[in-house]
């Protein structure tokens, strides 16, 4: 069997930015503040506003993420969504 190569655009420089972004702004939607969504996934609130203010270069967990988006009753895919203030 061949395998070949294909040819894939990935944002991976940016990924970060772009979860970051949008857990902020769900955050901000659902009218959570940092510290009480770092109380309900159990994670220190100063590493969740350095993850929001840092743009995502602290990093995030995959299951964190899934913690938040428990908590802000939001699908995990919508952290991945880009619009056009973090394509850039």
């Amino acid at each position: 069997m061949t395998t070949f190569q294909r040819n894939f655009e990935f944002n991976d420089d940016k990924i970060l930015e772009v979860v970051s972004d949008n857990v902020r702004k769900y955050r901000k939607i659902r009218g959570i503040t940092q510290e009480q969504l770092a109380v309900d996934i159990s994670m220190t609130p100063d590493y969740l506003r350095r993850f929001e203010s840092q743009r995502g270069r602290e990093g995030l967990t995959l299951k964190k993420l899934y913690k938040i988006s428990v908590v802000l009753d939001v699908p995990m895919s919508n952290f991945f969504e880009m619009d056009d203030k973090n394509i850039k």
